[in-house]
């Protein structure tokens, strides 16, 4: 079997400038802030990032740029697609006073589900969310259909060059348990990227993870992070 535990160092490495990448989590509940920390110091930059959002200017303990945040902030991001920004100021200055960021906001199930798609290799999702709103506009809708009366957008389905995601125990083969509401985007989006990377809150054993406790089966995860001995 393959040895997918690597070190953060060597996650940031596989990792290039202006790749596209999605991380997990909510508002920084479930991202893998260790291999976030190491990318916002690599100096690597001209990333594309998709997530629920970037994270918070300041994080639950008080610390500076909580999870995407620490990107953002360093201008390492030239394109955000996220269903919410409002509480990290420097996207809104980037994108609107310095003009150097570019942002597409979707709505939060219409992303899940878009990404959703791009894991199964669908080739859209019809949702009524948006119709007749700023959606329409998006460049990932692909337009309009009315199906037995009712109006739908098609949105085009999402993947990326990259997941970064999180759970709080992954074995050794890479099989995911998330402790609690951490699961968020991380179950979608371990399904839709060329290449997988997960950092464990702690790696145990295969077999360890009861069978039937196995959210995100390890046949989706090139790489494991050890985030608890870093």
């Amino acid at each position: 079997m393959q040895n997918k535990v690597i070190s953060v160092e060597e996650a940031v490495a596989m990792i290039p400038d202006g790749a596209t990448i999605m991380f997990g989590g909510f508002l920084g509940c479930g991202s893998a802030h260790h291999i976030i920390e190491a990318l916002a110091n690599s100096g690597k930059k001209d990333f594309t990032i998709i997530g629920n959002d970037c994270g918070m200017a300041a994080g639950p303990q008080g610390e500076e740029f909580y999870g995407m945040a620490k990107l953002v902030h360093n201008h390492q991001v030239k394109h955000v697609i996220a269903t919410h920004v409002g509480m990290t100021p420097d996207v809104a200055t980037q994108s609107m006073v310095d003009k150097t960021l570019t942002v597409d906001l979707i709505p939060q199930g219409s992303l899940a589900e878009m990404i959703r798609a791009g894991g199964a290799g669908l080739g859209g999702v019809l949702t009524p969310t948006g119709v007749g709103t700023i959606v329409e506009d998006s460049p990932f809708c692909l337009g309009k259909q009315t199906i037995d009366g009712k109006d739908y957008l098609l949105m085009k389905p999402v993947r990326a060059d990259v997941a970064v995601v999180n759970a709080h125990m992954i074995d050794k083969f890479g099989n995911m348990w998330y402790k609690g509401t951490t699961r968020n985007f991380n179950i979608v989006m371990a399904t839709a990227a060329d290449l997988v990377i997960a950092e464990a809150d702690n790696v145990v054993e295969i077999g360890d993870i009861q069978p039937e406790n196995v959210v995100t089966s390890g046949a989706f995860v090139n790489y494991i992070v050890d985030g608890g001995k870093l």
